[in-house]
């Protein structure tokens, strides 16, 4: 048996590793090559153009339906997670992983549960650690993993936290990565593929959008107390070996990292949306102030005086809070 179904994951810093990695693959490459990098949903992804110049292997976008065949890359576009099935690929709109459509995580747990131990996974550059959930299924199922070395990546955190959770059967530099990839399908080894457990199953059928998992009232997990940031459902905390992550009953699914994340970016919409309030509540009550001064009304006046007042001090409080950096900025640039 040979692997001959690469899935690559990329986030930011990506472009430029990819670009490398493809510069390096031959182009009798034995295997199909399957790519996600986190794109913001709106506007259009030019990666395949990239990928296509970078290396010999043709590149583009995949459509639904496209057959997985040797010395072609397909690309996820942007707003679509990219869903292996049996022998094709599937661009679905389901439910956000990590904040993310297309997401690592779904081509990675897709790709394992429909080729098993054909599949070879590998995690470049990006924040956070989108992947290493995915990483865990094909390594679960068989398959391989490679990982580029963190000190090679410009944004290390991917690649260090699937090295932290996966066994990982290669680290190396983006420029070395496709010669162990070429080398990796060239090369026969003995199955091990075993099947795909029943979370496995639940969480691709729900990347599909399958009715009948969609109205499954039996969800994996236990309730965790949290909502999900892009529901406001209730977050069923699932343990997968190593691994915590927390899914709603309509399938949006978090890290732990990438929740905390949402969370910062929601606390920090929320204060802004407090500081405007305040500044109107000010200046409304100024204006009212003065209105009543004219009508000879001195004590309504004080009071509104008084209550624009104390806005301007709750919305000073707020502009600290604002400047502490309390909350990061998202990447909406393609892969950076």
């Amino acid at each position: 048996m040979r692997r001959d179904i690469v899935v690559i994951g990329a986030s930011a810093g990506g472009v430029e590793a990819l670009r490398t990695t493809m510069a390096n693959l031959p182009a009798d490459l034995p295997a199909a090559v399957l790519v996600v990098l986190h794109v913001p949903a709106y506007g259009g992804s030019v990666l395949p153009a990239i990928l296509d110049r970078a290396g010999p292997l043709p590149a583009r976008h995949a459509a639904s339906g496209d057959r997985i065949r040797h010395g072609q890359v397909l690309v996820a576009p942007s707003d679509r997670h990219l869903v292996v099935d049996d022998g094709h690929v599937v661009l679905s709109r389901g439910p956000r992983e990590n904040g993310h459509r297309p997401a690592i995580d779904v081509l990675f747990r897709t790709a394992a549960r429909a080729h098993g131990d054909r599949v070879i996974a590998v995690v470049l550059s990006g924040v956070l650690d989108d992947g290493t959930a995915g990483a865990v299924a094909i390594r679960g199922r068989g398959g391989a993993v490679l990982v580029q070395d963190p000190e090679d990546a410009l944004y290390p955190a991917m690649p260090s936290s699937a090295l932290e959770h996966v066994e990982v059967d290669h680290v190396a530099s983006a420029a070395k990565l496709g010669s162990v990839i070429d080398t990796m399908c060239r090369t026969d080894v003995i199955g091990s593929e075993r099947e795909p457990s029943p979370l496995m199953e639940i969480e691709a059928d729900l990347a599909k959008m399958d009715g009948d998992v969609m109205n499954d009232p039996v969800r994996p997990g236990v309730p965790s107390g949290f909502s999900c940031p892009d529901c406001s459902g209730t977050l069923f905390e699932i343990r997968d070996g190593p691994l915590l992550r927390y899914r709603c009953r309509v399938g949006h699914t978090w890290s732990p990292e990438s929740l905390l994340g949402e969370q910062a970016l929601q606390l920090d919409g929320a204060l802004w949306m407090a500081l405007r309030s305040l500044e109107e509540k000010a200046a409304l009550s100024r204006d009212m102030g003065e209105r009543a001064s004219g009508r000879g009304n001195p004590l309504t006046a004080r009071r509104f005086g008084e209550q624009a007042d104390e806005a301007v001090r709750a919305a000073r409080l707020i502009r600290s809070m604002l400047e502490s950096d309390i909350a990061p900025t998202r990447q909406l640039d393609e892969g950076s």
